[in-house]
């Protein structure tokens, strides 16, 4: 397993392992898949230096290929230049390889490197019936910072949105 900076080539992937998360209503807030040419801006935010985007490859069993796993980026928060040392952290990963570990690589990386790219702060906005995230940003030190009932409905569900935190660096 390698954890690499995302390319303009993998945009395809990336996009792909979100639409899979769609449907489940677990993860993300779009209810619709999205496109690759709809995250190409998204894509050209994100800078190695200051908010990269990594990819996990793995290697295909049998065979001398990779395959990306799942992916993470470091948003800037808010918008607004009091919030550089801040960013919101997105984990998805391929159906294939949940349960495998590659979110706790990919949050480990992150919290380590997050001082190289400038960042104190890391935040997640993750949907309270997404336990699985949940845990796994508590078990590495994000702490529960506010809470917004039934500000998502998806498909006629209210659902409540929690908001970690955690200090680096």
């Amino acid at each position: 397993m390698y954890i690499r900076d995302a390319t303009e080539a993998d945009l395809p992937t990336i996009v792909e392992i979100y639409n899979a998360a769609v449907p489940s209503r677990i993860a993300t807030a779009d209810i619709k898949p999205i496109s690759v040419e709809s995250r190409l801006r998204w894509y050209h935010e994100h800078i190695p230096t200051s908010r990269p985007l990594w990819v996990m490859d793995v290697e295909i069993k049998h065979s001398s290929t990779c395959a990306i796993a799942g992916w993470l980026s470091f948003q800037s928060f808010y918008g607004r230049p009091a919030y550089h040392a801040t960013a919101e952290l997105s984990i998805y990963i391929a159906p294939n390889y949940h349960r495998q570990g590659i979110g706790q690589q990919l949050l480990e990386r992150a919290i380590c490197q997050s001082p190289t790219v400038g960042l104190k702060t890391l935040i997640g906005f993750i949907f309270a019936h997404n336990q699985p995230s949940l845990q796994l940003f508590q078990k590495n030190g994000f702490q529960r910072w506010g809470y917004l009932p039934r500000v998502a409905d998806l498909d006629g569900v209210d659902r409540d949105l929690v908001i970690l935190g955690r200090r680096v660096g």
